[in-house]
């Protein structure tokens, strides 16, 4: 029998985020990963303080950025990586109603450091009212921060490649197969709805397709182009495009209508031929309330669940995993806006 603190079930950036807590506290866990691509590992990776359609934010956007850069530059110490890319969100605005908007929405105290009041005029693309620079936005490398992470856990004994079975768990005894264990986070988007434990969970399915396509003419390098959706370059010959919300064709293939409404949505602003490469979709837990769920158990003391981190999975599973982690550990309470207890 091995003694270990945490098992963690689940790997996408809830559960990796959790993981760089333990390792930065020196606690002992093992991660449990099916090896499927989850809606983290297909995701955009864009990280945007700022709600593109109505020049909005949201609730601790710069605390999220703030704790997300430092988390990053501590991740960077084990594995000798920085997945940050400095690609800064440029939003072409559709007429100048919407340039008007975005200068009066940067005036605003919340606002001021994100919205940039200098327009520009991008290359390649279509975009007559010019564009906005939202500033403090980036991207993250998705691929290289779940290589580099798996990487590190697998190399130090913290990853175990096979499906969970809660049917093996010892709940009295807190121990699962030839581990027993302190704590046992879930942590496993759409798939808590099989979760004997915590199925009953509010998270929403949102169905969200990207696609890879070769441009025939090279955008300008260093950017993230929005207008529907986010472009950004994934290599020297690819690009990615998306990605589309659906709650409605919740099926597990390809919507052909999504792909019609991706293609449609790049040939607005990118005038010239185009070919797509690949196309993917994952599904997003979302809460209605548009916020985390993080808790504890009502019955069974040491189970947690960290879900519904919705289509900011980056912000949101780094920042409030210290706040997780923060609660089991030292008994601080959990904000009520983020708390399991609120569905109780």
């Amino acid at each position: 029998m091995e003694n270990v603190d945490y098992i963690i079930v689940g790997d996408g950036y809830a559960g990796l985020f959790f993981a760089h807590q333990l390792i930065r506290n020196n606690k002992s866990f093992r991660m449990f990963s099916e090896g499927k691509k989850s809606a983290s590992q297909v995701s955009a990776g864009v990280i945007n303080p700022v709600v593109l359609k109505k020049f909005t934010t949201f609730w601790k956007a710069q605390e999220q950025i703030d704790f997300l850069q430092k988390s990053l530059k501590e991740i960077e110490e084990y594995t000798g990586e920085n997945y940050l890319i400095n690609s800064p969100i440029h939003r072409i605005f559709h007429d100048e109603n919407e340039q008007k908007l975005w200068l009066k929405k940067s005036d605003n105290v919340e606002l001021t450091d994100f919205l940039d009041k200098n327009f520009d005029h991008l290359e390649v693309v279509k975009n007559e009212f010019h564009s906005g620079k939202v500033n403090q936005s980036a991207r993250l490398d998705v691929n290289g921060f779940f290589m580099g992470l798996f990487d590190f856990l697998k190399n130090n004994g913290h990853l175990i490649n096979e499906k969970f079975n809660y049917s093996e768990i010892n709940t009295s005894d807190s121990i699962y197969k030839n581990f027993k264990f302190k704590n046992i986070l879930f942590c496993e988007g759409m798939g808590v709805q099989e979760n004997p434990f915590f199925s009953d969970i509010p998270v929403i399915p949102n169905k969200g397709h990207n696609m890879k396509v070769r441009l025939s003419q090279s955008i300008p390098e260093n950017i993230t182009i929005k207008k529907k959706h986010f472009l950004f370059p994934v290599n020297d010959e690819l690009y990615f495009y998306g990605g589309t919300y659906d709650r409605e064709q919740l099926h597990r293939h390809i919507d052909d209508s999504a792909v019609e409404q991706l293609t449609k949505g790049l040939s607005e602003f990118y005038p010239y031929d185009f070919e797509i490469s690949e196309v993917n979709f994952g599904f997003r837990p979302t809460v209605k309330d548009r916020r985390p769920i993080v808790g504890r158990h009502f019955e069974h003391q040491n189970f947690y669940v960290f879900n519904g981190l919705g289509a900011r999975g980056i912000l949101n599973g780094c920042y409030f995993s210290k706040s997780l982690y923060d609660f089991i550990e030292e008994n601080i309470p959990l904000q009520e806006e983020v708390s399991l207890e609120r569905f109780k």
